[in-house]
């Protein structure tokens, strides 16, 4: 691996191919067989288990991607714009933590409406700015075609892969300074276990003087989680009930949508949305590529995601037990939302 970019030998062994689309624009993807084989492995194992559960990662095909994009679009679903009013006020606050060599790292980049404010203040500084968006999700190679038509000096290497799959692959890129953003509330699906693994694997990943800047919602009033998880135009139903059509689609499985229900609910002790599939009927269903056979009974419950909320001093202490040191914190007005700027000394 040299120390100005990743090898061709490099990528293949790990499994990865390259597509180079221009000069300004390629992307890595692992093998289809390797994401196949991790599907199917994954589902096998979780809709095996006592309490089942699908991985919120498997959420984001096509379709996904694009209900999800909806979502965040609804008057119910308060996280992005809350978001995007804090992005639209830091640049002055950010500026001086970057140099004209910094890239931008983005977990989970989705359709780039976000991004597009950090790219902005980093354009005013370079004049040529290099973007790696790590998405799972095969929007990452439309969006980042939009960016280029949005910005003349932008550069972009994207990663189709899981958060953690990126990251490694990223580990040795080079030696310049890294901003690695994770915006939205995505971190919240994790369990405050993983969660806190998840940080030290991106710490793990930094260099000295690298930055991280990650999105988390506070805790708020019941009423207002709830709605923002179950709208009332039904999207997020959809968006979660897709995760069976997916299966069904790529893994053979023959799941009745009809026979589902999306049900969502805040469990205020541990701080978090609950969002699962409810079966309505006892059923039977097969899913040909992870060789199962499951058996539902009646209101039995598939988990498919937590949405964990925290307090500010919360969000201080996972911060510093993963061994970051905290730079810089934003909130909204309303403190709905949180934006916490990070390095690795």
């Amino acid at each position: 691996m040299t120390s100005c970019c990743l090898s061709d030998f490099s990528y293949k062994k790990l499994n990865y191919k390259k597509y180079v689309v221009d000069s300004r624009l390629r992307y890595f993807k692992p093998h289809a067989t390797k994401i196949e084989k991790s599907f199917a492995e994954e589902i096998s194992f979780s809709l095996s288990q006592d309490s089942k559960f699908i991985n919120p990662k498997f959420f984001y095909d096509s379709t996904g991607s694009s209900l999800f994009e909806t979502i965040c679009s609804l008057p119910e679903y308060y996280p992005t714009r809350t978001e995007i009013e804090i992005l639209k006020s830091l640049e002055s606050d950010l500026l001086p933590f970057l140099d004209k060599e910094t890239k931008l790292v983005e977990l989970g980049s989705g359709a780039s409406v976000k991004t597009k404010l950090i790219i902005d203040i980093f354009t005013k500084l370079q004049s040529k700015t290099d973007y790696f968006p790590i998405d799972i999700s095969e929007i990452l190679a439309e969006s980042s075609e939009q960016l280029l038509k949005d910005y003349e000096t932008l550069h972009i290497t994207g990663i189709i892969d899981t958060y953690e799959g990126g990251l490694e692959f990223l580990k040795n890129y080079d030696e310049k300074k890294n901003l690695i953003i994770f915006l939205g509330s995505s971190f919240g699906n994790f369990t405050p276990d993983d969660g806190k693994l998840f940080l030290k694997n991106i710490f793990s990943t930094m260099k000295s003087g690298d930055l991280f800047l990650i999105g988390l919602d506070l805790v708020k009033d019941k009423n207002i989680l709830e709605s923002a998880y179950d709208d009332s135009a039904d999207v997020t139903a959809q968006f979660n009930l897709n995760v069976l059509s997916r299966i069904n689609n790529e893994l053979d499985g023959d799941f009745d949508l009809n026979n589902f229900s999306h049900y969502s609910i805040y469990n205020e002790n541990e701080q978090r949305i609950e969002m699962n599939l409810k079966s309505l009927m006892p059923q039977s269903v097969i899913v040909s590529k992870s060789n199962l056979h499951l058996q539902l009974v009646k209101n039995e419950l598939i988990h498919t995601e937590y949405s964990h909320k925290y307090t500010v001093n919360q969000i201080k202490q996972i911060l510093n037990d993963a061994g970051f040191e905290i730079k810089k914190m934003w909130l909204d007005e309303k403190k709905y939302f949180s934006l916490t700027l990070v390095s690795k000394n």
